[in-house]
């Protein structure tokens, strides 16, 4: 049997508390915006935390230039929409460097890590709210609703502040920031019950269509432009499938499924025993892979 709504009542009051914590706590916040199910869902939840006012905190994208075209337009629709102070960065050192040419572990570094570092730096912000959950893998499930970040942005599990009741310690020395995550006790299937519940439009790559695929790491991998490289004698196939995470189109695999509703996809994930971030090539090889990025400064 699923959650009641009392049940998402409580995620969602919990994720309002600590937006507004959040907000109230530090001086300069910004939300970090992913273009994903999870960050819409964030998003909303804050214009709901600053109601009856419209919601002011900058939201920061990370534009690698490989997202998909639908997330792009779907981000610069939800900007117009909502109104939002949308602040966009891309690495300028990163002109050259691809998915292709560099490997996922070293253009993650430089497209995402490093760009993160120097836009949270440019906008000498103190805290970064983000939708990252708990139930996503291992190393998340490490941090904190509030989670501390040394000089550089630097994550170290065993430093971290516990968290007793409801109290916050905002306090932070030379080179510290904070970053946040109200989304931190909600699950994958948490998440699209409340974007059916509260009638969320999401990108549609979510659901499952006809697309151009090629099999990497015997994973349908999307083709959505002319950019991408094609190993030898490799062409693109049309196969029914739908996205559980987005990313870089070519970091990013997609499952064969015939879900093309909210209600599908609930009905789906009922029965799914495999992980959303499955489909994340970024993650790389080893359990250690995304904790060793974090403490880098990845979200």
């Amino acid at each position: 049997m699923g959650p009641t709504y009392d049940d998402l009542d409580a995620l969602e009051a919990e994720a309002i508390w600590a937006i507004r914590e959040a907000v109230g706590a530090f001086s300069r916040p910004v939300i970090l915006y992913s273009i994903g199910k999870d960050s819409t869902v964030l998003l909303h939840l804050a214009t709901k935390a600053f109601a009856p006012s419209r919601m002011t905190v900058p939201v920061l994208h990370i534009d690698t230039m490989w997202k998909f075209a639908d997330m792009i337009r779907f981000r610069d629709e939800t900007a117009d929409r909502l109104a939002l102070d949308l602040r966009v960065h891309t690495n300028p050192d990163g002109a050259d460097v691809t998915p292709f040419s560099h490997g996922s572990d070293e253009y993650t570094r430089i497209m995402k890590t490093v760009a993160l570092r120097q836009a949270l730096d440019a906008g000498g912000f103190d805290v970064a709210l983000g939708g990252a959950r708990r139930d996503e893998e291992r190393s998340r499930a490490k941090e904190r609703v509030f989670s501390i970040r040394g000089a550089g942005h630097t994550w170290e599990p065993s430093a971290q502040r516990p968290e007793f009741w409801t109290t916050v310690n905002p306090a932070l020395v030379e080179g510290q920031t904070m970053r946040a995550f109200p989304l931190s006790n909600w699950t994958e299937i948490d998440v699209w019950r409340y974007i059916e519940r509260e009638n969320l439009d999401v990108v549609p790559l979510y659901f499952t269509q006809e697309r151009p695929t090629v099999l990497r790491q015997g994973k349908p991998v999307v083709v959505d432009d002319d950019r991408f490289v094609f190993e030898a004698n490799e062409h693109p196939q049309m196969r029914r499938v739908r996205f559980r995470t987005l990313g870089c189109y070519p970091l990013s695999a997609a499952e064969e499924s015939e879900a093309g509703s909210v209600t599908d996809i609930i009905a789906e994930l009922e029965i799914t025993s495999t992980s959303e971030r499955a489909g994340r090539l970024i993650d790389g090889v080893g359990a250690s892979s995304m904790e060793r990025k974090k403490n880098e400064g990845y979200f």
